[in-house]
């Protein structure tokens, strides 16, 4: 009895370190992300227009050939416009209005018409999407439908219609439509026909769903990612604490570089102020009345301020030219051009480069003061105004 039960125990031992019996888990960790494509997913709704041509066949009863020349009126130009609302249910509803003309000599209704006469037609019918029955087809869409209809040639008619046709799609949008109509007429003096129409459609506003393939693909994409996620998730908490510790020294190397980058924008910004008053104490260039000329104090600014240019070589410079308020604008424009150009020259003479100063003249239109046109001033309150102005635009 003891042996017996030794043995049981051994293979059972055996069975759990061999795993025999248990199912073998699948590392979905590893798998190959699917992907949805449009082949996994099937239009169910959608808005259609269409614009064609149509034929109309009014001599059935009474033709002994199949003459198409006799059978059929056609005109040359598009002649079909329709417009419709499918459903997921696979049923279309559609308006459709239609023009052709009735040649002289055609056979209509078994005789033959001694002049031309137009052809007027408006219908609604409710179609159904066959593959609804024999399963997605791609490419090749095969539909029946019914509807009702009224059409006007020399005789008003109401009619009943059944109609047979399909749709080729070129793409998801576009396609093309051929039919053929039966169109019986419901009135005492109504005759009977047939229609026959070709061609292109496009569809807008669609809506999608999944086909079984696209669920099935669906379902193990989410699974792999959740089991892609769960990884990575494990790996995550691995990596937090190194990362943590990464993070501190790169914060405290990040706040080093920050208040040395700091104290550098604030070195810069007193230079940069030094420059601008160092300019400022050199003093204004001033004209006298009427005058482009520089004046003796007027020429030793400019020097000092050349000396400065030359002493600064990456500086840039903006140079305004004013005049006061008296005398005309235009007059007062060409005159701050000529004090602009005046000034320019000297520096240019004194060894600067013209390419690093921008000149501008604004006439009286930049005044310093209160001393616009109409005003009563002094000769001092004018004199600041006649000014050549001098700043640091670029370090």
């Amino acid at each position: 009895m003891l042996r017996r039960i030794a043995f049981l125990l051994i293979i059972l031992l055996l069975v759990a370190e061999t795993g025999i019996g248990q199912e073998v888990p699948v590392d979905l960790s590893t798998e190959e992300l699917p992907e949805l494509t449009k082949k996994d997913s099937t239009i169910t709704r959608y808005w259609l227009a269409g614009l064609g041509i149509n034929i109309v066949d009014d001599s059935w009863r009474a033709r002994q050939d199949f003459s198409l020349g006799e059978m059929w009126n056609i005109v040359p130009y598009p002649s079909r416009l329709s417009f419709g609302r499918y459903f997921r249910s696979g049923i279309g509803v559609e308006l459709i209005g239609t023009y052709n003309k009735f040649k002289e000599g055609k056979v209509i209704d078994g005789s033959e018409i001694t002049e031309e006469s137009d052809y007027w037609a408006i219908d609604s019918r409710v179609s159904y999407d066959l593959n609804k029955l024999v399963g997605e087809t791609g490419i090749f869409d095969p539909y029946l439908g019914a509807g009702l209809g009224y059409t006007q040639t020399d005789v008003r008619r109401r009619t009943a219609n059944a109609v047979v046709g399909f749709r080729l799609w070129f793409s998801e949008r576009w396609g093309a439509d051929i039919n053929t109509s039966g169109k019986w007429g419901l009135d005492s003096e109504s005759t009977n026909h047939i229609q026959h129409a070709a061609g292109v459609v496009y569809r807008f506003g669609m809506e999608k769903e999944l086909n079984k393939k696209g669920e099935e693909k669906l379902a193990l994409r989410e699974a792999i990612l959740a089991e892609q996620q769960r990884v990575a998730d494990s790996i995550q908490d691995a990596e937090d604490l190194a990362r943590k510790l990464a993070l501190e020294e790169q914060l405290r190397k990040e706040e080093a570089l920050a208040a040395a980058e700091a104290a550098k924008e604030r070195e810069e910004a007193q230079r940069r102020e030094a420059l601008k008053s160092e300019l400022k104490d050199i003093g204004s260039i001033n004209f006298a009345f009427d005058s482009s000329y520089l004046t003796e104090e007027s020429k030793e600014h400019l020097r000092k301020t050349a000396e400065f240019m030359q002493k600064n070589p990456t500086l840039e410079f903006s140079l305004t030219a004013h005049t006061d308020s008296r005398g005309p604008d235009k007059y007062n424009q060409w005159l701050s051009e000529r004090r602009g150009n005046r000034a320019l020259d000297f520096l240019k003479q004194q060894g600067v480069s013209e390419d690093r100063i921008n000149t501008t003249a604004y006439g009286e239109s930049k005044l310093l003061n209160h001393c616009k046109d109409g005003v009563r001033c002094t000769n001092p309150e004018h004199a600041v105004n006649r000014r050549v102005e001098i700043i640091i635009t670029s370090f």
